[in-house]
């Protein structure tokens, strides 16, 4: 079983780019303004505008309204200081890289529609 997360967003181009730069993500397939499938190893990824939504799809929300509340989007990765340096570098807002409670060093940071990111170490050092 692989899990693929589906992000309905505002701007896909600022997703594209958030997603791409500082979390380095590539695109698969063909990329359009509608459906853009993106991968980071086993992470799958695919942004879609928000405006697609059929009027009575459940995910509809009106311009404006708080996306993702309740979901944290957790990415592992296996360079947990490498992944730091980029998304630092990018100069998006994010937190410092810390120790958790229970072993793992992570950051997090909002991507540009509100989706809560956490970026994790996948062992501990």
């Amino acid at each position: 079983m692989q899990l693929r997360l589906e992000l309905f967003v505002e701007a896909p181009e600022q997703s594209l780019s958030f997603y791409r730069r500082i979390l380095g993500f590539e695109i698969q397939g063909p990329a359009n303004a509608d459906y853009t499938l993106l991968t980071n190893d086993d992470a799958v990824i695919a942004i879609n505008r928000r405006s697609a939504l059929s009027s009575d799809h459940p995910l509809r929300i009106e311009t404006g309204e708080k996306v993702g509340l309740g979901v944290e989007i957790v990415l592992s990765v296996t360079d947990i200081e490498g992944a730091y340096r980029k998304a630092k570098e990018s100069g998006w807002p994010l937190t410092d890289l810390a120790l958790q409670p229970w072993g793992l060093r992570d950051f997090r940071l909002i991507d540009p529609d509100g989706y809560y990111v956490r970026v994790t170490s996948r062992h501990t050092s």
